[in-house]
C-alpha cells in the first residue's frame, strides 16, 4: 500500500469552512451523536430484556439499531474530533479503514430492512407458516449472510482505493471519506473504481429496495383481501414503523447518491449525507418507539425498572 502513494494523510474539509460554523455544528452534531447512542442502546436493551420482543422482526431491530450506531460512529466521530482538536488531517490508513467501516454500516441498514420487510410479508401472507420459515436458524443464517456480504462490498472498494496513487494531499470535500471524494484526488485511472462503484454500489441499493417494494405490494394485496371489519388496518399497522423507517432511509440515501449532476453540488452532497449518516439513525429509534405499542411498552418497561435499581 505504501509503494502505491507518495502521502501518508488527507486534509477534511468538514462541514463548513467558516471557523464559528464548525463550532456551532460541532454542537449540534454532538447532541444528535448522542441521542442517536441513547435511542439505539435503548432500543438494544428493551428487545433483549423483554421475552415478548424475542421475534424475528425485533431480532433484526436490533441488529439494524447497531448498524445505525456503527455508520453514524464511522462518519462522524473523526469531524468532532477535529473540530475539536482543530485539525482538519486523517491517515491514509485512517482514510481507507473509515471508508470500510461506512460502507459496511451502511450497507448493513438496507440489508436489514430488506429482511424485516421480508419478515413482515412471511407474517401477513404466510401466516401458518411463519414459525417454519423465520425460524431460529433462518434468522440466523440471514443474518450471517448480511455481515459477510456487506464485508465483501466494503473490502472490495476499500482494496480497489488503495490501489491507486495519490500524488498531493489533498482537501477531501466531505467531512468523511466517502469513495466518491477521494477518487477526485487520485492521479491514477480511476474507471474500474467507478465502475465498481457503479455495479456493485447499484447492486447494494437497489436489490434490497426492489425486494422491499415487492414484499409490501404481497403485504397491500394480502390486506386488500381481508373481510374483517378492521382486520386489515390492524395487519398493516404492525408494518408502519418499518414502511417510515424505509422511507426516511432510501429517501435521503436516494438524494446523496443518485442525485443527477446538474441538480448535485459539493454542499448538497454534504447535507444529503449528513442527513444519511446522522439525522435518519437518530430518529429510528424514535418511530420505532411512537409507532409500535410493544416497543413503547418495553421501552417503559426497562426506563421504569433503571429508575427502580437507581433509586
Amino acid at each position: 500500500m505504501e509503494n502505491q502513494t507518495s502521502i501518508s494523510e488527507f486534509f477534511l474539509r468538514g462541514i463548513s469552512g467558516s471557523p464559528e460554523q464548525q463550532q456551532l455544528f460541532f454542537g449540534i452534531f454532538l447532541c444528535m451523536y448522542l441521542v442517536t447512542l441513547t435511542g439505539n442502546v435503548l432500543i438494544i436493551l428493551a428487545i433483549g430484556s423483554d421475552p415478548h420482543l424475542h421475534t424475528p422482526m425485533y431480532f433484526f431491530l436490533a441488529n439494524l439499531s447497531f448498524a445505525d450506531m456503527g455508520l453514524t460512529s464511522s462518519a462522524v466521530t473523526k469531524m468532532l474530533v477535529n473540530v475539536q482538536t482543530q485539525l482538519r488531517t486523517i491517515s491514509y490508513v485512517g482514510c481507507l479503514t473509515q471508508m470500510y467501516f461506512f460502507l459496511m454500516f451502511g450497507d448493513l441498514d438496507s440489508f436489514f430492512l430488506a429482511v424485516m420487510a421480508y419478515d413482515r410479508y412471511v407474517a401477513i401472507c404466510r401466516p401458518l407458516h411463519y414459525c417454519t420459515v423465520m425460524s431460529l436458524r433462518v434468522c440466523v443464517l440471514l443474518l450471517v449472510l448480511c455481515w459477510i456480504l456487506t464485508h465483501i462490498v466494503a473490502l472490495t472498494h476499500t482494496l480497489l482505493m488503495a490501489r491507486l496513487s495519490f500524488c498531493v494531499a489533498g482537501e477531501i470535500a466531505h467531512f468523511f471519506c466517502d469513495i466518491t471524494p477521494v477518487l477526485k484526488l487520485s492521479c491514477s485511472d480511476t474507471r474500474i473504481n467507478e465502475l465498481m462503484v457503479f455495479a456493485l454500489g447499484g447492486t447494494v441499493l437497489m436489490v434490497p429496495f426492489i425486494c422491499i417494494v415487492i414484499s409490501y405490494i404481497h403485504i397491500v394485496s394480502a390486506v386488500l383481501r381481508v373481510r374483517t371489519p378492521g382486520g386489515g388496518g390492524k395487519a398493516f399497522s404492525t408494518c408502519s414503523s418499518h414502511l417510515c423507517v424505509v422511507c426516511v432511509f432510501y429517501g435521503t440515501l436516494f438524494s446523496a447518491y443518485l442525485c443527477p449532476p446538474s441538480v448535485a453540488s459539493e454542499d448538497k452532497d454534504i447535507a444529503a449525507a449528513a442527513v444519511y449518516t446522522l439525522v435518519t439513525p437518530m430518529l429510528n429509534p424514535f418511530i420505532y418507539s411512537l409507532r409500535n405499542k410493544d416497543m413503547n411498552v418495553a421501552l417503559k418497561r426497562l426506563l421504569g425498572h433503571r429508575r427502580i435499581i437507581a433509586s
